[in-house]
């Protein structure tokens, strides 16, 4: 799924894909801005790990999970 987040004071947002579920990256956005975790920490596809400071989030969207079709099918 494609997780966004944005940075307080940058121009740019972060874009991953994580292969966590909706709910886990949830979850690691609410420790962080509840106190429990002075880092969001988040893991992609390939391995490797994200890490923003608690204190400049500015927000975070949470895409769907995606299913990928194979074959001639419609759309």
């Amino acid at each position: 799924m494609e997780v966004k987040i944005g940075v307080q004071h940058a121009p740019r947002e972060i874009v991953l894909e994580s292969g966590d579920s909706a709910e886990d990256v949830e979850r690691a956005v609410a420790d962080a801005l509840g106190g429990k975790a002075q880092l969001l920490s988040l893991t992609d596809e390939k391995g490797r790990k994200v890490l923003v400071p608690a204190d400049r989030l500015a927000y975070v969207e949470i895409g769907e999970t995606a299913t990928r079709r194979v074959g001639f099918g419609p759309l």
